[in-house]
């Protein structure tokens, strides 16, 4: 799967999807909409636009929901210039962007050991679980020097992050993601910031931020759990992945449906097709498959459609009749097999 991701991404950067007017302003809007969805947000992009660009408030929306996304969108704004600067990633910086994510709906506790306040960006003094009945998380006590540890081993891994592929700097920062909400440094808000330091990685190595849909929020917290009781990392790592290329599929179908069908097939260099030449036409789409699979026979349909620029039920249904043909066989199961081009 690292090199369905990375020719997407080469897809999605040849394409300019992320060159479009006003796409970094209404990225993040988005990132933002479905980070605060997964915590219980209603608010839509569309509102959120109308919120963030016009400061007007939301009618049928909570103060708390509408507080949740603009604290969000300063810590984004406050995170993005960070990765800019190439910030370390210190204790001190995690707790200025929590701060920022909780300082409107942040609460003061009081506790045996002392007041804390999640508003501040403060370190829990006390022990969480993960929902009822669920697992704890480490103990409070354990949380600062957990977290400083976090940092210093992070630190380095950006420091040798040179030579780095696409996919690997996409599974630095999905480990990132993972680690710090396993620590839940924080009474609240342990989500939101996990996923903000995982996008100011991507956003620092310069790639397209990962975006977690709330429609995928029962997966993704069951990606979660699993990893955790399972001691299992690979597991979330397999999920960010697929939520990654399934984003950027979706995106490249958006964008090439709503560009002109001549231009799209004439004048766009797709992916992977290095003596491929801008102007020059290409194949029909049966022919497309047969070449792509002669070259990777684990390509899945998402994957052929976004490289072919048609849809994923028009691959399916070319892959049907080129079976029916006889011209391509399936070896071994729909998950872990792969096509098999007769005659190759």
């Amino acid at each position: 799967m690292n090199t369905e991701l990375e020719n997407l991404v080469s897809t999605y950067r040849k394409l300019g999807i992320d060159r479009q007017i006003d796409y970094d302003k209404f990225y993040l809007y988005s990132i933002i909409t479905h980070s605060t969805a997964i915590e219980g947000s209603t608010i839509t992009e569309v509102e959120n636009q109308i919120m963030f660009d016009h400061g007007i408030s939301l009618k049928g929306k909570s103060i708390e929901e509408q507080n949740m996304n603009l604290d969000l969108k300063a810590a984004y704004e406050r995170s993005i210039q960070l990765a800019a600067e190439h910030a370390p990633v210190t204790v001190d910086m995690l707790r200025e962007l929590s701060a920022l994510v909780m300082k409107n709906t942040g609460k003061e506790y009081k506790t045996a050991l002392g007041d804390f306040s999640s508003a501040r960006g403060e370190l829990r003094l006390l022990n969480v679980t993960a929902g009822i009945g669920g697992r704890s998380y480490m103990n409070y006590n354990k949380v600062p020097a957990k977290l400083a540890e976090f940092c210093t081993r992070l630190n380095e891994e950006r420091a040798n992050c040179g030579g780095k592929s696409i996919y690997d700097l996409y599974i630095l920062s999905f480990d990132a993601h993972y680690n710090l909400v396993t620590i839940h440094p924080w009474a609240d808000g342990n989500g939101r910031m996990a996923r903000l330091l995982m996008n100011q990685l991507q956003f620092e190595f310069g790639l397209i931020p990962t975006k977690i849909l709330n429609e995928d929020k029962e997966e993704y917290i069951k990606s979660l759990v699993a990893t955790r009781e399972n001691d299992d990392l690979n597991i979330f790592r397999d999920f960010m992945v697929s939520t990654m290329v399934k984003n950027l599929v979706r995106d490249i179908e958006a964008y090439r449906n709503s560009i002109d069908d001549n231009e799209s097939s004439e004048n766009v260099l797709r992916d992977g097709e290095k003596n491929w030449e801008v102007g020059r036409k290409i194949p029909k789409s049966r022919e497309k498959i047969v070449e792509l699979l002669s070259r990777d026979g684990s390509l899945t349909a998402v994957a052929l459609a976004a490289r072919i620029g048609i849809t994923q039920k028009a691959v399916e249904k070319q892959i049907a009749r080129l079976k029916a043909d006889g011209l391509i066989e399936r070896i071994g199961p729909d998950k872990g097999g792969h096509w098999q081009v007769i005659g190759k």
